[in-house]
C-alpha cells in the first residue's frame, strides 16, 4: 500500500508540474515580428524607433528586415510571406494576402514645386517636369501615375528621378507634418528658398464643392488637410489645402491571430513612448479602426482586438433572452394552472360520487325492506356506471380516487347483498 501510495503522489506531482509549467509557458508567450524596412527616410525613422521602443520595454520584438530585389514593391514582401508587417499607405491598391492591423499616424500630400513654375493646373506644372515622387509602388508614385493618367499624359512627358538630392521641379510626397525634418532635408540639399508647397484652393473652400471635395468624395480613403501659415517657414508662405491619408501597419493574412492581437495591445501600451518622441503623430493613437474604409482587409486578430469590449452572443441578446424567458416561465405557469383547474374539476366530481355513496350507505339499517334494500344496491350500481361512462368521456381521472370510490361503492354493494332483509 506504501509503494502504490508513493507512485501515485509522484504522478500527481508529475502531471501538476507539466500544468504548472504549461500555464506558465502560456503566459509567458512572446513573439517575434519581421517589420519591412520602408524605403522613405521618415519612415524609416519611425521603424527605427518602433524596433528600439520594443527592444528596451516589451518581451515582444520587432526586427527590421531589408526590401528584397526581386520584389516589383514592398507589399510584394508581405504578400509572398517575406515579412510578416509594413509600413503601407491606406492609399495603396488592394491585395488579397495583404491585411490591416492598425492605423498609425496620418500623412499628408506634400507637392513642392520650384518657384515660378506655372501651376495654373496640373497638367502645366508636371509638362516636361523633372519630378521625384519617391520608389517605385510608393503611394506618392502610385498617386503621379494616377494624375498622368488622368491628363492623358504618359512618362515621356514627365522624367521621374529616384534621389530628391537631383533638386527635381517638383517633389511629390505623403509624409506626417515634420516641420524640422523637412526644413533639415532643404538644408541639407541646398534648397533653402527654391521650393513652394502647392495648395488645392483656400481653407474656407472646403465643403463648397471645390477640387478637394471631388477628391474625398472620388475616394473615401482621403480627407482634407490645411497646413497653417509658416509651418515650413518660407515653403509654406499662405496656408496650404491638401489631403491626408492614413499610415497603416499591415500584415500577411497567415499571421497568427493571437499574434497580431498582442501586437496592437503592445503599441497601444507603449503608445507614451511612441509619442515622447514624435508627439504630432502618436498623442492620439487610437485602437478603433473602422475597416470600411481601409484599402485592406482587416486582419482577423485586430478585429478581435477592436471587438474585445463587444458584448458575446449571449450579452447581445440577454435582454431578449429576459423576455423570452419571462414568456416561456408565463405560459408554463399557465399551462399548470389550467392543468391543475382540469384536476380539480375531476377532483370535485369524484368528490361528489363519494358523498352520494356514503349516503346511500348510510340510508340502510336493520329496518329497511328488500325493496329498499334492492333500490338502493341499484342506485350504487348505477352511480358506478355512471362513473365509468364519465372516465371513458374524460371527465373523470384514472387515479387513486377513482380507485378507492369503485373499492368503496364495490365493498358497499356486497354489504347490502349480505345485510339480512
Amino acid at each position: 500500500m506504501t509503494i502504490h501510495r508513493d507512485i501515485n503522489d509522484k504522478c500527481r506531482l508529475l502531471v501538476a508540474t507539466v500544468l504548472f509549467a504549461t500555464l506558465t509557458g502560456c503566459g509567458e508567450q512572446t513573439h517575434e515580428f519581421r517589420l519591412l524596412a520602408p524605403a522613405l527616410p521618415f519612415d524609416q525613422a519611425i521603424a527605427a524607433e518602433l524596433v528600439d521602443i520594443f527592444e528596451e520595454h516589451s518581451d515582444h520584438s520587432i526586427t527590421l528586415v531589408p526590401i528584397p530585389d526581386m520584389a516589383e514593391a514592398p507589399l510584394d514582401a508581405v504578400e509572398s510571406g517575406y515579412t510578416d508587417l509594413a509600413l503601407a499607405s491606406n492609399a495603396q491598391r488592394f491585395r488579397e494576402d495583404v491585411t490591416a492591423v492598425m492605423p498609425l499616424y496620418p500623412t499628408v500630400l506634400h507637392i513642392l514645386y520650384r518657384r515660378g513654375r506655372d501651376t495654373n493646373d496640373f497638367r502645366s506644372l508636371f509638362q516636361g517636369a523633372i519630378v521625384y515622387a519617391g520608389p517605385v509602388g510608393s503611394s506618392s508614385r502610385q498617386l503621379m501615375t494616377a494624375v498622368l493618367e488622368d491628363m492623358d499624359m504618359a512618362e515621356p512627358d514627365v522624367s521621374f528621378v529616384l534621389d530628391p538630392a537631383e533638386l527635381p521641379d517638383v517633389i511629390v510626397l505623403y509624409m506626417p507634418i515634420s516641420p524640422e525634418r523637412v526644413e533639415t532635408r532643404l538644408e541639407m540639399l541646398g534648397a533653402e528658398g527654391v521650393y513652394q508647397l502647392l495648395s488645392f484652393g483656400d481653407p474656407h473652400e472646403i465643403g463648397t464643392g471645390s477640387v478637394i471635395d471631388r477628391a474625398v468624395l472620388l475616394d473615401p480613403r482621403l480627407s482634407p488637410f490645411v497646413i497653417p501659415v509658416g509651418t515650413y517657414g518660407d515653403v509654406t508662405p499662405e496656408a496650404v489645402v491638401t489631403l491626408a491619408v492614413d499610415k497603416l501597419l499591415v500584415a500577411n493574412s497567415e499571421l497568427p491571430d493571437a499574434a497580431v492581437y498582442d501586437l496592437i495591445n503592445e503599441i497601444r501600451r507603449l503608445q507614451p513612448a511612441l509619442a515622447s518622441s514624435h508627439p504630432l503623430l502618436f498623442d492620439h493613437l487610437g485602437d478603433e479602426f473602422d475597416s470600411s474604409d481601409a484599402t485592406f482587409v482587416l486582419h482577423p486578430g485586430a478585429q478581435a482586438f477592436t471587438q474585445r469590449d463587444a458584448p458575446d452572443i449571449y450579452e447581445r441578446y440577454s435582454g431578449v433572452a429576459e423576455v423570452v424567458v419571462t414568456l416561456v416561465i408565463g405560459m408554463i405557469s399557465g399551462v399548470y394552472a389550467v392543468v391543475q383547474f382540469y384536476h380539480r374539476r375531476r377532483k370535485n366530481r369524484i368528490d361528489r360520487f363519494y358523498t352520494k355513496v356514503i349516503e346511500l350507505r348510510d340510508s340502510i339499517s336493520g329496518d329497511n325492506t328488500d325493496a329498499e334494500r334492492a333500490a338502493v344496491l341499484a342506485e350504487v350500481r348505477q352511480l358506478q356506471n355512471k362513473a365509468f361512462e364519465m372516465l371513458v368521456d374524460e371527465k373523470l381521472a384514472a387515479d387513486e380516487s377513482f380507485r378507492i370510490f369503485i373499492t368503496l361503492s364495490s365493498d358497499i354493494i356486497t354489504e347490502i347483498g349480505q345485510s339480512p332483509g
